[in-house]
């Protein structure tokens, strides 16, 4: 299952949009909670184990400033309940950095596996793809998705955020669901048109 949402909303609490996107989300997955948010310049994910009003409190949303953001509720189906599993995954290759939300399953994680240096060593399918984009990232967050994307076989949904850009993307047969809606100014994108009320 999963929930994945991601936002662009310039001059507006982007975390806490997020988080109200997740609450309505929250069906979706119960393991963990997690937000990005991005400034333009500085990239911050918090995520933990539990429900999204157990994860996020009025101190920790009030720190997370920025006009891009994502978040992820999980729902297992690889890799086990830890911390390390919950997602939004983070990547940087020292100079950029990358959030990626990911709702769905690979089945050519074998393969995708040893393009990072063999089974073991990636936790996760989604922690697969975050690694195969974090290697392109500095080409910039777009063309890391057109080098990495075509080569992911099944059913997934993404959401990813760089420190300026933030990218959806589906499965080319558009097996996991995918919304797109328009907020004053900004737009989002969500796992469930719940989450755009």
């Amino acid at each position: 299952m999963c929930g994945v949402l991601g936002l662009y909303a310039p001059e507006r609490d982007v975390a806490r949009l997020a988080y109200f996107g997740l609450f309505a989300l929250q069906h979706r997955g119960q393991e963990s909670a997690g937000i990005a948010v991005s400034d333009g310049e500085h990239l911050l994910v918090f995520k933990e184990l539990g429900l999204v009003s157990q994860v996020f409190d009025e101190a920790t949303l009030a720190t997370m400033q920025g006009d891009l953001g994502i978040g992820h509720v999980r729902y297992s189906t690889t890799g086990s309940t830890t911390w390390e599993n919950a997602q939004p995954a983070f990547k940087t290759d020292g100079q950029r950095s990358l959030a990626l939300g990911h709702n769905g399953n690979l089945v050519n994680t074998l393969e995708l596996a040893e393009q990072v240096g063999g089974p073991g060593s990636a936790s996760t399918d989604s922690d697969l793809v975050a690694t195969l984009l974090a290697r392109s990232l500095h080409e910039g967050l777009e063309q890391a998705c057109l080098e990495v994307l075509p080569t992911l076989r099944g059913a997934f949904s993404l959401v990813m955020i760089d420190e300026r850009s933030l990218f959806a993307a589906r499965d080319p047969l558009g097996l996991r669901p995918l919304s797109i809606g328009r907020l004053p100014g900004g737009f989002v994108v969500a796992s469930e048109t719940c989450a755009l009320d």
